[in-house]
This record gives structure tokens, C-alpha cells and sequence, in this order.
């Protein structure tokens, strides 16, 4: 998927490359299915997604015992959501930066070593302020993750096997997801939020030991420089590529509608007409398993499909799930938490993948670029579908989200035109 074949700009500006993909017979030498240590680092980055979204969204399920617990109404809870996915967002790109200088493992060991010793912390905030000043610090050390991710796998991984690659990173964010609310909702059912967030840190601490363990050596990757000229100039010419922009915008709707329905899913399904205990509650994230297998299948609907059918189909599909969701009964409820949860992950796997492939220079800029808008996306969605929930129910927050579908579609069909004027003025 070139810049050339999707209507992207493909003037190369001044700014040197800091992180080129190695070219002729060395490209051999990277990793692909079935070759040597591309199981481990498949392993390795799938724990490092499992960690990651199981300590950024661990209070997530939580929210109505927090806000029982400390007295505080559904929106000023979320902030304990928000913080960290806003931690994360604000230092994605300067993590890229230091990743692009120290290399893309050592930052992301460093980053998951910082982040599960503060999560052995945050049981024991004695105060809503206090929780979420550690949970911004806490997403603003799990920043070193996602962008460097993409950017190891853009480097050490064939072109050809690239989005499968991300999708199983993005497989492992979903099984985090889906791991760190199951777990904690069955635990603060016995004993308290304190202790399910304690019991996450715990798994993430394993998770951690085993992705450093795992990761193979990067062979590919070249040291660039931390000068903020080549920073700035690099960031300039990504923000100045068409696609990248349609690209990051489309990242941070999927997450809108993604982080307002799971911050408020808790209080539905708590109050009536459902009434559920808080066990059951979240057990309903089990449902990211879809998210799994979807994540997992981008890479053949963008086979079959292409980048922009893909992102339709994911579109569509969780517009159909909103909708779906507005019914009484907890059946069409769940079914429709499925249709979601299957649309944003296939969603998110695309358009990633597509940054990955369209930046061929600064990839980990370009990816901290993406990241930095996902995680906006989902603190505007963690706070807005809060907000909408207490002003208007449930409907509320579904009509956040299928406005932020509307803008995704809104998005991909400009791309498409832009593609179509781009062939003919090429004849």
C-alpha cells in the first residue's frame, strides 16, 4: 500500500531518515511466519499489548465501585481512565523520539518496567486526586510502548507480513482489555477495586519479565538523532501527508466510540433494568475476544477488501452494534458490545498497519503520531460518553459514538475520492 496506490503525497522532503527499512539482499534477513525467532517476537509484543491494556484500563470496570467508594459521580471517575489514556497521548511522541535513539527494545523494557511499579501503587491512593495523578503518570510511561512497537515490527518484519504482525500486537491490546476487566470485576466482587488493580499489576509484572526475556535482539534498527530540529522537521512532514492525517483522525473516532462505550457500559448494566453484580459485569468484557480474532483478520480483509473496504466493513459494523445496543433486554445488548468490539478492533488494525506501510521515514514519529490521536480519542470518548450518559442515558452515549462512525465513514470516502483524482491526473 504505497503513497502512490491510496492518493498519499510522495514528496520527500529535507529531514533526515532516522529509522530506513533495510533494502536488496538485507531484507531477507528479516523476520517472517515460520522463520526463525518471528514466534518469539510474536509472543513478546502480544504479552507487551496484554500488559499494556491491562494496566491503562484497569479502572475501567471499576468505575461504580470508585465512585462508591469515594463519593464521586460516573464523570469525575472517569477520570481515572481518562488521566492515563491523556498521560499516554501527551508523551507518545517524545517516547518515539527517545526510541529512535536508544532503540526501540530498551525503550519499551524501560516503559513497562516504570509503569507495572506504579501500578503496585495505585491500590493504595488514598484519594481520587491521588489516583489519578498516578494514573497519568502511569500512561505517561506506557507511552513507550505502542509507538515503538509498530516501529520494531516495520523494521524487523517482511512487508508482506506486517499487518499480521500489528494485528496480533493489536490482538494482544484486546486480550489485556479483556484479561485485566474479567479479572478485576470478579475480585473487587470479594474484596474491594484496591485489590483487583493490585492483582493486575501483578499479572502485568509477569507479562513484563516475559516480553524482555523474549523480544529477539533488533537487527535492523539504525540510531537516529534527538536534535528537536529533526523531531520537529520529521513530525511536519508526517502531519503534511494527506493519508497520514485521514489515517490518525480515523484512529481517534474508532476510540471515541470505543472508550465511551466501555467507561459507561459499567453503569448500565449495573442499574436497572439489569441490576447485574459486579462479577458478572465483567465477565461482559470477555466479549473482547472478538476483538481478538478481528485484530488477528485484518490482515486478510485488507487482502480481500483493501484498506478502504476494510475500514467500511469495520465502520459499519459498529455502527450496526450502537444501534443494536439501545435495546431493553441484555441479549441484543451483548450482541451488540460484539458488533463493536469486532469494528474497532479490525478498524484500528487497518489503519495502523497503513501508517506503518505509508511512513518510510520516522516510522516511530509517524506511529507516536497515530498513538497520540488514538489515546486523545479515547480520553474525549472516556469523558464525553460519561458526560452524555448523565445527561441522557445510554442513548446519549451511542449518539457520541455513531456520530464519531459518521466521521470515520466521512473520512475513508474522501480518501477514496482523493485516490480517484489522484489516478486520473496520473492517466
Amino acid at each position: 500500500m504505497t503513497p502512490a496506490s491510496t492518493g498519499a503525497s510522495t514528496t520527500v522532503g529535507a529531514v533526515p531518515s532516522v529509522s530506513l527499512p533495510p533494502s536488496g539482499p538485507s531484507s531477507d534477513s528479516r523476520m517472517a511466519p515460520g522463520g526463525p525467532g518471528y514466534r518469539r517476537m510474536s509472543l513478546a509484543l502480544f504479552l507487551a499489548g496484554v500488559a499494556t491494556f491491562a494496566l491503562l484500563y484497569s479502572t475501567q470496570a471499576l468505575l461504580p465501585l470508585i465512585s462508591a467508594d469515594l463519593g464521586v459521580a460516573a464523570g469525575e471517575a472517569s477520570w481515572t481512565v481518562a488521566a492515563a489514556t491523556g498521560g499516554l497521548a501527551l508523551f507518545v511522541l517524545p517516547m518515539s523520539a527517545l526510541s529512535e535513539r536508544f532503540g526501540r527494545r530498551t525503550v519499551m523494557t524501560a516503559s513497562l518496567a516504570v509503569a507495572v511499579a506504579v501500578g503496585l501503587l495505585v491500590p493504595f491512593a488514598p484519594s481520587l486526586g491521588a489516583l489519578v495523578a498516578l494514573r497519568a503518570v502511569q500512561g505517561a510511561a506506557l507511552a513507550g510502548l505502542p509507538a515503538s512497537a509498530t516501529a520494531y515490527l516495520a523494521e524487523e518484519v517482511t512487508p508482506r507480513a506486517l499487518v499480521t504482525a500489528i494485528g496480533l500486537f493489536v490482538a494482544g491490546n484486546s486480550v489485556g482489555g479483556m484479561s485485566g476487566r474479567v479479572i478485576t470485576g470478579w475480585v473487587a466482587q470479594e474484596w474491594g477495586w484496591r485489590a483487583a488493580v493490585a492483582v493486575v499489576g501483578l499479572v502485568a509484572v509477569g507479562c513484563a519479565v516475559a516480553f524482555r526475556v523474549l523480544l529477539p535482539a533488533p537487527r535492523h534498527f539504525r540510531a537516529g538523532s534527538l536534535r528537536p530540529r529533526v523531531l520537529v522537521g520529521t513530525v511536519r512532514e508526517h502531519l503534511a501527508n494527506p493519508l497520514l492525517r485521514r489515517l490518525y483522525a480515523i484512529g481517534a473516532l474508532f476510540m471515541t466510540v470505543f472508550g465511551g462505550v466501555y467507561t459507561v457500559i459499567g453503569y448500565r448494566l449495573t442499574e436497572a433494568p439489569f441490576g447485574l453484580p459486579q462479577g458478572v459485569v465483567g465477565s461482559i468484557f470477555l466479549v473482547y475476544l472478538v476483538g481478538t480474532v478481528s485484530a488477528s483478520a485484518a490482515g486478510r480483509l485488507v487482502g480481500r477488501l483493501g484498506r478502504r473496504g476494510a475500514l467500511y466493513l469495520a465502520g459499519g459494523t459498529t455502527a450496526a452494534g450502537l444501534l443494536l445496543s439501545l435495546a431493553g433486554s441484555l441479549v441484543p445488548v451483548l450482541l451488540g458490545l460484539v458488533l463493536i468490539t469486532a469494528g474497532f478492533f479490525a478498524g484500528h488494525a487497518v489503519a495502523s498497519s497503513a501508517v506503518s506501510k505509508t511512513a518510510t521515514r520516522g516510522r516511530a514519529q509517524a506511529s507516536a503520531l497515530y498513538q497520540s490521536a488514538y489515546y486523545i480519542g479515547s480520553s474525549v470518548g472516556s469523558t464525553v460518553g460519561a458526560m452524555a450518559f448523565h445527561a441522557g442515558g445510554w442513548s446519549g452515549t451511542v449518539g457520541v459514538g455513531l456520530l464519531a462512525v459518521v466521521g470515520v465513514v466521512g473520512i475513508t470516502v474522501a480518501g477514496s475520492r482523493a485516490a480517484v483524482r489522484a489516478a486520473v491526473a496520473a492517466g
